[in-house]
């Protein structure tokens, strides 16, 4: 999700500072190192291959030494691929050029730097991962906030209990059962359209991990295991245990804990409250502050980056009000994505947001595993502390609290003077970017998945189209185009750029804007468009797209010393549009039909240009899609309420085309809310079942 803020920020011989930065290890011995990576992971987990046939149902890494390794692109087909893709968006004269730059690099350094790559092929597990992993992630300096990390929403219309406290302890609950499931490699493998396994590596890391600040590199520190969380109420952190004689506590025990957490009376100690606005400095910052904090106060340190994951109690509420829907969705995702800048652990793989109305959310670190890893442990984990685990009907966690229980453990933070001054900057500088963040969410209820399947068509393909169409009117131009695809067919693969801003898509565009173009016109652009955009998405997820090979063919470049201004181009390209679906993966978990309000509103991340947006989706049942914006307030050129009305007016223009779909505009046009902001995604729910379910408590 928030990748291509990284991609885009990737600039491998530049520090902190703009100092040059060279990468001294040979390319050789970096590929050899590569390989003895992969083999120490692969031994790591081959018990569980011992196990693949000790039962009918595969288990999580079953499948993970039949996956084949990500291919090598031909760097012709490559950098061919590359310049169809700029070619909209490039005037004549830079275009010209562009290929005049290609044609050098293909004739002088392209085959050099392709042995290379084929030679890391064929030793190490994954051509392309290690390298994203280390130098888009791990060696970027800039802020983990809103630049790196990304969000998840709870469901939209329903809180199952207003209870802070119970439903802290019923989704921590949920969640440890997640990671006992993970441990014992119960979590089936996930397989494309029934058939085709998902590589599951990105797993290992989820819970027990956090990132570790460092001057010039960070790196990823994975326990095997932990028996506490760490919480943060009201400027104070505690270390709570989770289990008990190495039994995992129950949900009404964990909610006991929490509530003396929220009870207890104790105030901050001085700069403790704004300790944590140090992990969302700049990571060189926070990695000279952590040497000294960690000889000051080690164990309370160890505490909270040994946890299992990270619970942030909040004093405020959050979520979908009636009073100001709008506003009170975007206050919601800007909580979730920024917080107030000092109350998330933003190093922790992921941090657990707990709202005092019982609203939950996720905050989620990059560099360890995508967007579809952490979704499918929120799916069950919202599934599980609703349908499963439920709420008395006072709203408690069922069960019976544990009185013999310990409390909870204040952690003591001996706080040495120079790290004062160094927690209000990060405090400042956090602020600042917080306050600097745009966030808009759009819940579009006209019609959704089920409309875009009946028209026979790609549904993400028909919303990146729509997109292009709405961005093009928000901005008057076009630009390159940012969506995640995932290349997890492959052993260890991660993610590959789909370059969205095709011919066919701007072509259709101008069309709908001719208004000289009847709609069988523009209909018969729209269907090239998707076709395209298909094309594209099924050559990135085989590995055959452009971006991850680009972007490692300039790694050895720079590791060999060579310059290519063609690559230095490349990686200097600016995403205005950056995009990503959250994939709904356990449908099966949650029962549409009886409680259609019972669905996972997605998520979002920070835009990756500053004149830019970022934008994600998720298709929420058959009938709605959310959207997830976000923008700088301190540029002139984006608004992410305006992107947010071109959207919905795109996606409506679109399925006007369609004879099933005219109606929708009627309808809309019919309702006088022309002018309203979030004009199809609320009133239409808030009446009947739906009005009830918005307050329900329980089941």
């Amino acid at each position: 999700m928030a990748e291509a803020h990284q991609a885009v920020g990737f600039r491998p011989s530049l520090t902190s500072d703009g100092a040059e930065v060279e990468l001294s290890a040979p390319v050789l011995q970096e590929i050899y190192l590569s390989g003895l990576r992969s083999w120490k992971r692969h031994l790591s987990r081959f018990w569980a291959l011992v196990r693949i046939f000790s039962g009918r149902h595969p288990m999580l890494f079953s499948y993970q030494r039949s996956l084949p390794r990500q291919p090598v692109p031909s760097v012709q087909d490559t950098v061919r691929k590359y310049l169809e893709s700029v070619r909209p968006i490039l005037s004549d004269e830079d275009f010209d050029w562009t290929a005049v730059l290609a044609q050098e690099f293909l004739r002088l350094q392209a085959s050099l730097l392709q042995w290379y790559l084929r030679l890391k092929s064929w030793w190490a597990s994954n051509y392309v991962s290690d390298w994203w992993e280390e130098f888009v992630y791990l060696r970027s300096r800039n802020p983990l906030m809103v630049n790196s990390n990304y969000y998840m929403m709870d469901f939209l219309y329903v809180t199952p209990t207003p209870l802070q406290a119970a439903r802290a302890g019923n989704a921590v609950h949920a969640l440890l059962l997640y990671r006992h499931r993970l441990n014992r490699q119960e979590i089936p493998p996930t397989l494309l359209m029934g058939m085709r396994p998902l590589c599951s590596a990105q797993y290992e890391k989820i819970f027990n991990t956090t990132r570790i600040p460092g001057v010039q590199k960070d790196y990823i520190r994975h326990l095997h295991d932990s028996q506490h969380v760490a919480v943060f109420h009201r400027g104070r952190f505690f270390r709570m245990g989770t289990h008990s004689r190495n039994s995992l506590l129950s949900p009404r025990a964990l909610e006991q804990q929490f509530q003396r957490i929220l009870d207890d009376p104790s105030p901050a100690c001085p700069h403790e409250e704004h300790l944590a606005a140090l992990t969302a400095a700049p990571r060189g910052t926070w990695a000279q502050v952590r040497t000294s904090l960690k000889t000051q106060a080690a164990e309370a340190l160890e505490a909270v980056e040994g946890a299992a994951f990270f619970v942030s109690l909040d004093a405020e509420p959050a979520g979908l009000t009636r009073e100001d829907p709008a506003a009170s969705l975007d206050a919601y995702a800007h909580a979730l994505l920024a917080g107030r800048g000092h109350d998330r652990w933003f190093d922790k793989s992921f941090t657990l947001i707990v709202f005092s109305n019982g609203k939950l959310g996720l905050s989620v670190e990059h560099s360890w595993a995508d967007c579809p890893i952490s979704g499918h442990m929120w799916e069950f984990t919202l599934a599980t502390e609703c349908f499963q685990l439920g709420y008395s009907t006072d709203g408690h966690c069922k069960g019976h609290p544990d009185p013999t229980l310990p409390q909870p453990q204040r952690l003591q933070w001996d706080l040495p003077d120079q790290i004062h001054s160094s927690i209000s900057l990060a405090l400042r500088g956090a602020k600042i970017l917080s306050e600097n963040v745009d966030c808009h969410v759009v819940p579009f209820s006209l019609f959704g998945k089920s409309f875009i399947r009946r028209c026979h068509l790609s549904s993400d393909s028909f919303i990146q189209i729509a997109l292009q169409l709405a961005h093009f009117r928000d901005r008057g131009q076009f630009c390159l185009t940012y969506e995640s695809a995932m290349t997890r067919l492959f052993l260890e693969g991660r993610t590959e750029t789909v370059r969205s801003c095709t011919r066919e898509a701007c072509n259709f565009v101008r069309a709908m804007e001719d208004k000289e173009k009847t709609d069988p016109q523009c209909l018969a652009l729209f269907r090239v468009a998707v076709d395209k955009h298909q094309a594209l998405l099924k050559a990135a997820m085989s590995g055959q797209g452009v971006d991850r090979h680009l972007f490692a063919l300039y790694i050895v470049s720079r590791f060999l010393h060579l310059q290519s201004p063609f690559l230095t181009q490349v990686h200097s390209e600016q995403w205005q549009l950056s995009t990503s679906q959250i994939p709904v993966q356990q449908m099966h978990l949650f029962d549409v039909h009886n409680y259609p309000d019972y669905v996972s509103s997605g998520g979002g991340f920070g835009p990756a240009d500053d004149h830019g947006y970022g934008v994600s989706y998720i298709f929420m049942g058959d009938g709605m899609i959310t959207f997830h914006i976000s923008s700088k307030k301190s540029s002139t050129k984006t608004d992410s309420h305006r992107l947010g009305q071109h959207i919905e007016d795109a996606l409506l223009d679109v399925a006007s085309l369609f004879q099933a779909g005219q109606h929708f505009k009627r309808r809309f046009r019919g309702s006088g809310k022309e002018n309203s902001r979030h004009r199809c995604g609320f009133l239409s729910r808030q009446t009947g079942a739906s009005k009830a379910s918005m307050t329900s408590t329980d089941f």
